[in-house]
């Protein structure tokens, strides 16, 4: 097993991608807590794990609010006795409109889910990560921050805020062996936000518009970024920091 023992929190895993990287990460030994603000999807994901044989707990955090993030990370010490990864994926968008009518509280809370919850992550997990030797970072971003579409301005400035941001930290933390990489996947529409990136309901001309853009000619799907997340969390990586995956098909060539 690749991850056998290795502890892992991932965030947002009560549905879509996290889950996806919750299951597969288990599946290679490693002992996760699922978070996930919402306690119906976090707990069923970790039921499932459980009945799969992995070693799981759900903790249900909001990873805006520093107090939250500071009691998932002490789960995790307290029920698995360290951290040695820590994926942010928890993630949320506005609806595919122009740039002017998006509000306020919506930019508010693209930026506080999308980038705060990395700062929050850092100031918590960063002092286990040097108390242990080490550790490793895997931040969910997008290929909106890479290439970005029309209708989801500040969605896209966020997500290239997370890229740079993983970047800054790799070479700010290198020293103290922590690692720091993100996965940009392109669209999937199976996820909650799909219907918000599309700026309605997921039609078959909406979603032929959206394919057409992926040299491969399919979206990604949940297992498409477990397997790259499950690659930079294994020892396999161990010299690879400061590098953003596109699991996108070739969307960003």
């Amino acid at each position: 097993m690749r991850l056998k023992n290795k502890s892992i929190i991932v965030t947002g895993a009560g549905s879509g991608i996290g889950e996806g990287i919750a299951k597969r990460l288990a599946e290679e030994g490693a002992a996760i807590v699922v978070n996930d603000i919402d306690a119906k999807g976090g707990q069923r994901v970790a039921d499932e794990i459980r009945a799969a044989g992995g070693r799981v707990r759900y903790v249900q955090a909001d990873v805006t609010r520093s107090a939250d993030m500071k009691r998932l990370i002490d789960e995790a010490l307290a029920h698995h006795g360290r951290l040695d990864v820590m994926v942010n994926n928890a993630g949320w968008t506005h609806r595919n409109q122009s740039a002017l009518t998006v509000s306020e509280d919506e930019f508010d809370r693209c930026y506080a889910v999308n980038v705060k919850s990395i700062y929050l992550s850092t100031l918590h997990a960063v002092p286990v990560f040097r108390s242990q030797g080490g550790g490793s970072f895997i931040n969910i971003a997008s290929t909106a921050g890479v290439r970005p579409r029309p209708g989801l301005t500040w969605y896209n400035g966020s997500k290239g805020a997370a890229i740079i941001t993983s970047k800054s930290l790799a070479a700010e933390l290198g020293p103290d062996n922590i690692r720091v990489n993100c996965i940009n996947p392109v669209m999937n529409p199976s996820t909650g936000l799909g219907e918000s990136f599309a700026g309605g309901e997921l039609t078959e001309e909406r979603l032929a518009r959206f394919r057409a853009t992926i040299p491969l000619g399919r979206f990604s799907t949940a297992l498409d970024v477990a397997n790259a997340a499950l690659y930079l969390a294994s020892d396999e990586a161990a010299f690879i920091s400061g590098v953003c995956i596109e699991v996108d098909g070739a969307r960003c060539v």
